[in-house]
C-alpha cells in the first residue's frame, strides 16, 4: 500500500489457482474443507489430500472451490445462485484454525438441538438435496425459500451444484444447461453514489423495463417510483406540492422537479452543539476555586510557620497530609474549571444521509458501518442468558441494518457460550422485528418484560397485547433452554463419550486386544451435530483447555441483503407485514490460545475482534460493550454519530457513553452508580480535550485504533479537495510504508482494508467549510458477500501468532502492560492530538450490572487503582506526555496516575483525631482566631463549591455525600494495597492477578439486593475496622478522662471527637456493609462490643492517671477564645 488512497477500493482477489486452494496474501494458510461421514466421524481434507488419496469415488466427501466471481470496481457482488450459495456455505461452517495448523471450514448441519428458521441463521431448516447419496440442504434466498436454478424444479444443494456446473454444466434432472444469466439480478451502477433512474422524458426507454421499476424489492407496485417516473402527483395539497418553478427564477438553475429536495439543496445545519453552562453557575464557581486556591495556599504557609510546639510529630504528620491533600485538591479540581453540555439533532442526521431525494429515491442510508463488539470469558461468572440479552438488544437497535455488524468474543472458548450465542440468533428471528414493530424500549427482554407499569402506554397498533403476550411465552421457553444447556451440553457428551467407549470396546475384542487394559477415550464435549468441540471441553485436554485451544469463527447470521425485506402474516408467529425482518451480522469469534503466549487478558480479545472484523464487515466504528451492559436506548449509535459525522468531527476518536447501572441499592451505600465521576468529572473534561475512555460504552474510530495521528486539515489547502488521495505520510511521519507488515501484521486483506475504513468514517462534505470529507451518496453501494477465503483470513487474523513482531499491543489497538488498559488506551490517543466527545443522551444509551456487595465493590475498586498505580510507574505517565496534550487534560491524566498515593496519607490523617484524644494534644498549639479564619472559609468554599457543582452537573447532594463517604473507604483500603501491589511489581517483578467481578442472571425468585447482606471478609477491610475500632476507642478514653479530671476540660473532648466523628461518619456505610441484613446481626455482638470499649477505656486510665492534668491547664489542651 503505497497510498493510503481516500477512495474505497475493493479487496484484491487472489487468483483463481490460489482462490482454489484457500491461500491468502503472505498468510501461507491453506484452508481445508471438512465433511462429516455417514459413521459419524469427523474428516478434514484439502485439496492436495484427495488428489493422493483413492477415496475421491467415495460419497463421504466432497471437493471445494472457493467460487470467487468477477467484481469490477464500484460495482455489487454479483447475486447470482453460486454466490447466494458460497455465502450460505460460508454461514452454516464453523472456521477453526491457528498456530502451525490448517484453517477448516467444517460444515455445520445443526448448531442447536432446536429448530431455527430465519434464512439468515447457520443451520436453518430447508429442503434437502435431490441427488442420491447426499444429505445436503437445498440453497435458500433471504426469504428462506428454497433456490431452484433450473427450470425443471429438480432441488439441489450447493455442493452438487457446483459438481454439476463444474463437470458437465447439465442439470442432474432435466439433462438441460443451466441458464445462470436468467437468475443474476442486474448489477446497478453505484459510481456515482447514488441509484440510477431511468429518465423520465426519453423516448427510448424501454417501457417492459419501467414496469420493472414500479415494482419494489418484494415484487409489489410502487407508486412513489411510479409517480417519480411519469412526473404524476396526489393532487395539490400541502403534503406534496409540485413546482416547475419551485423558486420562482422562471427555469434557470435553481429549479427541481418533482417537489423533492436533494440534500445538497437544503439549508445546511449541525448535528450537533455545545451548550456551555449558564454563566450565574460557572462564574462563582470559578471564583470559588480560585479564592480555595488562594486561602488554600495562605493556611499551608500559616500552618508551616506555626508549628506545635508540645507535640511537633503531630504538628508534622498533619501538615505533610494536608500539604497532599491540597496538591490532589488541584489535580483533581483545575480540569473542571470548563464543564459543557452536548446536545444532538437526529432529524437533521435523517434528513442527511437517509432522506429519500431524487438522487436517492428509496432512501438508501449514506450513514458508515458500525461494528459492535460484546467480550465474555468465563459463563461460570458471566451467565450465558446476560450476554444472549446483550446481543439481542444489540440486534434490534435502530440503526440501518446492513451497516451493522455485531462480534462477541468468547475469550473462554466454551460450547455452553456458542451454543447460547446461537439460541440468541434464533430468538431474534421473533424478538427483533416485534421490537420494530411496535417501537420497543428497553429493546433487553429481561428488564423489557420486567417493567413496573403499563405495556399499552403510547403503543398504536391493536395486536399489541396479542403479540407481547406471545412473544412473551417464547422468551420463557427461551430462557429456559439457555439456563438448560449446561445439562443438556453435559447429558449429550457423555451418551456420545459413551458411544466412543462402547466402539473402542469393539474394535479392542475383534483386534484380540488384552480385555483388562483401561480403555483410553479421551473426554470430549460435543457440539450438537455430533462432532468434537473445537474449543474448551469441560475435562479440560490437549489442545481443548481454557488455554490451549484453536482459533474459532461462526458467522452466525450472515450479512442482510441490501434492501428492507419486509415480513408477512403467514411466515412468522406473528403478523410482521410492513416490517423489515433482516438480522444485522452476527459473529462468534473465539481467538487461539497457547501455552506459552501471553494473550494479553482482554485487550487481547479486542484486538482479535479489531481485525476480525476489519477483514469481514470493515466498519469504520466500533462501539464495544461488556456482556452485561446492554442498549438501553436503541437510537444510542445515532446519537454517537451526530458528532463524528458533524463538522470538525473527523479528529474524534472516540465518543464515551456515560455509564448507567441497574440493580443497585436505593440508597447506593457504595457509591456505585459513580454519579460525581460521570456527571461530573467526564463532563468537565468534555470541555477541555475530551473524558478519559472507561472500557465500555464507547464508540471508536477504527483509524485512531490503529495508531495514526489525526489528519492535518490545515494542510489541506484546495477547498474541492475533500477527495484527494493523501500519502501514508500524511497521517504519521513514522510510517513507512513498506514495514506494514511490522505494524498490523501479515494480512493483505487487513492491510488494504485500513485506507477503506479512514475514507468511509469521514464527515459529510455538505458544507464549504468541511475541508475533510468524503462525498455525499458514497456508501449506498451495497456490501461484498462473504465467502470462505475472506473468512480463513480472519481466522489467521485470531491465531496466537499473528501479534508476534508487531506493534499491536503497543501503538496499534488496546494497548497492552496494564489492568486499566482503558485509560491508557484512551490516554495514547490524546497524546498523538486526537480529541474525544462525552455523549449523555435524555434516555441512558447502554445499562448495566455494578457489584453492590462490599466486597466485590473493594475488589474492583482495587483492580482500578493497582492499573493506576502502573501508569504512573510507566511511561504513559502524564509527566511525559507529548505537547499535543493540552495543559489540563495532562493534569487530568496525572491525577489519574497518583490519586491511589492520596490513601498513604488519608490513613494517617485518619489516625490523627485518635492520636490527639489520646494524647490531649492537637495539631495546632492553640485553635486561634487566625486557624478558625482559614478553616471557616475552606468549609464555605468547600460547601460552595459542593453546591454549584451539584447544580452544572445534576447530581444530587447525598449521591455526592454518598461519593465522598467512599472516597474515604476505598482510600483506606483498596487504594492502599493497589500502591502496595503496584510497587511489588515494579520493584519485585510481581505480577497482579484479578478475577472477573461476577454478574448476576436475575433471579426473580430471590430478593434483588440479598448480595449487598451478604459479608465475604477480605484483607481490604482490616485498615477501615482498625480506624474506626481506635477512633471509638479513643472517644470513649477522652470521655472517661475529661469524668475522672478534677476540673472536666470539655472543650478539649469536644474538639477531639469532632474530628473523629468526621472519620467515623465516612465510615458508616461500611460498619452497615459488616453487620449485613438489618436483624440478622446477634445483639450479643453490640454488647461485647461495648464492653470491650469500656474495659479498654477504663485499662488506659488505671495505667496513665489523670493526676498530672491539674498542674498545667492549659499547655498543649484545646482553648476557645
Amino acid at each position: 500500500m503505497a497510498t493510503l488512497s481516500s477512495q474505497p477500493s475493493k479487496k484484491v482477489r487472489s487468483s483463481a489457482n490460489s482462490s482454489s486452494s484457500g491461500n491468502r496474501g503472505s498468510t501461507g494458510q491453506t484452508v481445508k474443507f471438512a465433511r462429516r461421514t455417514s459413521s459419524g466421524r469427523y474428516v478434514s481434507l484439502s485439496r492436495e489430500d484427495l488428489d493422493m488419496s483413492e477415496e475421491l469415488s467415495s460419497g463421504d466427501y466432497m471437493n471445494y472451490t472457493v467460487h470467487i466471481p468477477p467484481t469490477p470496481d464500484n460495482q455489487p457482488m454479483d447475486t447470482s445462485v453460486a454466490t447466494k450459495a458460497e455465502e450460505q456455505y460460508v454461514s452454516n461452517s464453523l472456521f477453526t484454525g491457528g498456530f502451525n495448523s490448517v484453517t477448516r471450514a467444517h460444515l455445520m448441519d445443526k448448531v442447536i438441538d432446536s429448530e431455527v428458521s430465519h434464512p439468515q441463521m447457520a443451520g436453518s431448516k430447508g429442503s434437502s438435496c435431490a441427488m442420491p447419496a447426499c444429505d445436503g440442504k437445498v440453497m435458500k434466498d433471504e426469504r428462506g425459500k428454497d433456490v431452484i436454478p433450473c427450470e425443471c424444479r429438480f432441488k439441489i444443494c450447493r455442493d452438487c451444484y457446483l459438481d454439476a456446473q463444474g463437470d458437465t454444466g447439465l442439470c442432474p434432472g432435466c439433462k438441460e444447461p443451466y441458464k445462470v444469466g436468467e437468475y443474476d439480478d442486474e448489477p446497478v451502477d453505484f459510481s456515482n453514489g447514488t441509484l440510477s433512474l431511468p429518465v423520465p422524458d426519453d423516448p427510448k426507454r424501454d417501457h417492459r423495463s419501467m414496469s420493472l421499476m414500479k415494482r419494489n424489492q418484494n415484487g409489489e407496485f410502487d407508486n412513489n417510483k411510479w409517480l417519480y417516473e411519469t412526473q404524476g402527483t396526489y393532487g395539490y395539497g400541502n403534503a406534496y406540492w409540485p413546482q416547475d418553478d419551485t423558486y420562482g427564477d422562471n427555469g434557470d438553475g435553481g429549479s427541481f422537479r418533482g417537489g423533492m429536495l436533494d440534500s445538497a439543496d437544503k439549508p445546511w445545519k449541525p448535528l450537533s452543539r455545545k451548550l456551555p453552562i449558564p454563566n450565574s453557575i460557572i462564574s462563582p464557581y470559578r471564583l470559588l476555586i480560585v479564592v480555595r486556591l488562594v486561602v488554600l495556599c495562605f493556611f499551608l504557609a500559616w500552618r508551616v510557620r506555626h508549628p506545635n510546639e508540645d507535640a511537633v510529630w503531630l504538628w508534622l504528620m498533619s501538615v505533610t497530609c494536608e500539604i497532599w491533600f491540597g496538591f490532589s485538591w488541584i489535580l483533581d479540581q483545575i480540569p473542571k474549571m470548563n464543564p459543557v453540555n452536548r446536545s444532538t439533532d437526529l432529524d437533521v442526521l435523517h434528513d442527511k444521509f437517509e432522506m429519500p431525494s431524487p438522487s436517492n429515491p428509496t432512501g438508501r442510508s449514506d450513514l458508515p458501518g458500525v461494528d459492535l463488539f460484546v467480550s465474555t470469558a468465563d459463563p461460570e461468572k458471566e451467565p450465558p442468558l446476560v450476554t444472549a440479552n446483550t446481543i439481542l438488544s444489540i440486534l434490534a437497535v435502530d440503526y440501518p441494518v446492513e451497516k451493522l455488524a455485531c462480534y462477541v468474543s468468547d475469550d473462554g472458548g466454551a460450547l455452553l457460550t456458542f451454543e447460547a450465542m446461537a439460541e440468541a440468533a434464533s430468538f431474534a428471528d421473533l424478538w427483533v422485528p416485534f421490537c420494530r414493530k411496535h417501537d420497543i424500549e428497553p429493546r433487553n427482554p429481561e428488564p423489557y418484560f420486567s417493567m413496573k407499569g403499563d405495556p399499552t402506554k403510547n403503543k398504536k397498533r391493536a395486536d399489541f397485547v396479542k403479540d407481547r403476550r406471545r412473544v412473551k411465552r417464547e422468551y420463557d421457553e427461551f430462557k429456559v433452554r439457555i439456563n438448560g444447556l449446561p445439562d443438556s451440553i453435559r447429558r449429550r457428551s457423555e451418551a456420545f463419550n459413551a458411544r466412543e467407549e462402547m466402539k473402542m470396546m469393539k474394535h479392542m475384542r475383534e483386534s484380540g486386544t488384552d480385555p483388562f487394559e483401561k480403555i483410553k477415550v479421551p473426554k470430549a464435549t460435543w457440539m450438537a451435530d455430533g462432532t468434537h468441540w473445537p474449543g474448551t471441553w469441560a475435562i479440560p485436554s490437549g489442545e481443548h483447555a481454557k488455554g490451549d485451544h484453536a482459533g474459532i469463527l461462526q458467522v452466525m447470521l450472515k450479512p442482510p441483503s441490501d434492501d428492507p425485506l419486509m415480513g408477512s402474516s403467514e411466515e412468522n408467529l406473528l403478523d410482521f407485514t410492513d416490517v423489515d425482518i433482516r438480522l444485522p451480522m452476527f459473529v462468534y469469534v473465539s481467538r487461539e490460545k497457547r501455552s506459552g503466549y501471553d494473550h494479553n487478558k482482554k485487550a487481547g480479545a479486542m484486538n482479535a475482534l479489531v481485525r476480525a472484523s476489519a477483514i469481514l464487515s470493515n466498519g469504520p466504528f466500533i462501539l464495544n460493550l461488556d456482556c452485561d451492559h446492554y442498549i438501553f436506548n436503541c437510537k444510542a449509535v445515532r446519537e454517537g454519530m451526530c458528532f463524528m459525522m458533524d463538522r470538525g468531527g473527523e479528529d474524534i476518536c472516540y465518543i464515551q457513553f456515560p455509564q448507567r447501572f441497574e440493580g443497585i441499592d436505593p440508597s447506593d451505600r457504595y457509591a456505585n452508580n459513580n454519579t460525581v465521576f460521570f456527571d461530573g468529572n467526564m463532563r468537565a473534561l468534555d470541555g477541555l480535550q475530551g473524558p478519559v475512555y472507561v472500557g465500555t460504552g464507547c464508540m471508536f474510530r477504527r483509524f485512531a485504533l490503529y495508531g495514526f495521528d489525526p489528519p492535518k486539515v490545515d494542510k489541506i489547502t484546495d477547498k474541492g479537495s475533500e477527495t484527494q488521495a493523501l500519502k501514508a505520510t500524511d497521517f504519521d511521519p513514522d510510517l513507512d510504508v513498506n514495514l506494514l507488515p511490522k505494524r498490523f501484521g501479515n494480512s493483505t486483506m487487513l492491510a488494504e482494508s485500513i485506507p477503506v475504513a479512514e475514507f468511509q468514517g469521514r464527515p459529510l462534505a455538505d458544507h464549504p467549510a468541511v475541508k475533510y470529507g468524503r462525498p455525499p451518496g458514497i456508501l449506498r453501494a451495497p456490501r461484498e458477500p462473504l465467502d470462505a477465503a475472506t473468512v480463513a483470513e480472519a481466522v489467521s487474523s485470531i491465531s496466537c501468532w499473528y501479534e508476534d513482531k508487531t506493534e499491536w499491543g503497543d501503538r496499534v489497538g488496546w494497548i497492552y502492560g496494564s489492568v486499566t488498559e482503558d485509560v491508557v488506551t484512551g490516554y495514547r490517543m490524546h497524546n498523538r492530538g486526537w480529541r474525544s466527545v462525552y455523549c449523555i443522551t435524555k434516555r441512558d444509551a447502554f445499562r448495566g450490572s455494578a457489584p453492590i456487595n462490599l466486597t466485590d465493590r473493594l475488589h474492583q475498586v482495587l483492580r482500578w487503582a493497582t492499573g493506576s498505580v502502573e501508569i504512573f510507574f510507566s511511561r504513559n505517565n502524564a509527566l511525559l506526555a507529548t505537547s499535543k496534550l493540552k495543559f489540563l487534560q495532562r493534569l487530568a491524566y496525572l491525577n489519574v496516575g497518583v490519586y491511589p498515593f492520596t490513601s498513604f496519607f488519608l490513613v494517617v490523617y485518619c489516625f490523627l483525631p485518635a492520636l490527639s484524644l489520646f494524647s490531649g494534644f492537637f495539631i495546632v498549639q492553640t485553635l486561634n482566631v487566625a486557624f478558625l479564619l482559614f478553616l471557616l472559609t475552606i468549609s464555605l468554599c468547600l460547601v460552595g463549591l459542593a453546591i454549584l457543582e451539584v447544580k452544572w452537573s445534576g447530581i444530587g447532594l447525598e449521591e455526592w455525600w454518598r461519593n465522598e463517604q467512599f472516597w474515604l473507604i476505598s482510600g483506606t483500603s483498596a487504594h492502599l494495597a493497589a500502591v502496595v501491589q503496584g510497587l511489588l511489581k515494579v520493584i519485585a517483578g510481581i505480577e497482579i492477578s484479578f478475577t472477573l467481578t461476577s454478574k448476576s442472571a436475575g433471579d426473580d425468585n430471590e430478593d434483588i439486593y440479598a448480595e449487598l447482606y451478604l459479608v465475604k471478609w477480605t484483607s481490604l477491610m482490616i485498615p477501615p475496622i482498625v480506624i474506626g475500632m481506635v477512633n471509638i476507642i479513643a472517644i470513649v478514653v477522652a470521655f472517661s478522662r475529661t469524668i475522672y479530671e478534677p476540673v472536666p476540660q470539655w472543650s478539649k473532648f469536644i474538639g477531639g471527637a469532632f474530628f473523629s466523628f468526621w472519620v467515623l461518619a465516612h465510615l458508616y456505610p461500611f460498619a452497615k456493609g459488616l453487620m449485613g441484613r438489618r436483624g440478622k446481626t446477634p445483639t450479643i455482638v453490640f454488647v461485647w462490643s461495648g464492653l470491650i470499649a469500656i474495659t479498654i477505656s477504663l485499662l488506659w486510665v488505671a495505667i496513665n492517671p489523670p493526676g498530672g492534668a491539674q498542674t498545667d491547664l492549659g499547655g498543649g489542651g484545646f482553648k476557645f477564645p
